[in-house]
């Protein structure tokens, strides 16, 4: 079976908070805990993603973005933004307070997943859909993943 990974819009809207029993399949995705951890609403869960991070990494099934990750998340940002600029007939219109910063995360996530050939499941079908035609990535939407 291949890898397989969870976006933070799964993680969240399915409350999946059992990382400790996840499938052989699975690797967490540093770029997902960083999400959960930042907003973690106390203390506790700070350190129960904390202690997730450091298992993870312990049994090499943690997906950490390397420098070429990074670089290839950048160009596919430009093309992105250029595609979206054409789209609009040259004017670029703001985006959402937040979503340049999401969707930087979302692509780093796509990068870095693709690297390990693992399928992102994602809720955010619509940005993993654009991301992926510049990133092969293996996408799978939630509702379909859970049904099987």
């Amino acid at each position: 079976m291949p890898y397989f990974t969870y976006d933070t819009s799964v993680c969240i809207s399915r409350k999946l908070t059992d990382f400790h029993n996840m499938p052989q399949s699975f690797r967490m995705s540093a770029v997902v805990l960083m999400e959960l951890t930042a907003s973690a609403h106390d203390q506790s869960r700070l350190k129960f993603y904390e202690r997730a991070f450091r298992q993870y990494q312990k049994d090499n099934s943690l997906i950490i973005p390397n420098d070429d990750d990074w670089l290839v998340a950048s160009k596919i940002l430009f093309l992105l933004t250029h595609a979206r600029k054409r789209s609009q007939r040259g004017r670029l219109r703001q985006l959402p307070p937040g979503a340049s910063q999401r969707l930087a995360l979302d692509v780093l996530l796509a990068v870095s997943a693709k690297r390990w050939k693992a399928q992102v499941v994602t809720e955010n079908w619509s940005d993993f859909k654009a991301i992926q035609r510049y990133c092969n990535t293996t996408v799978i939407k939630a509702t379909q993943f859970f049904r099987r």
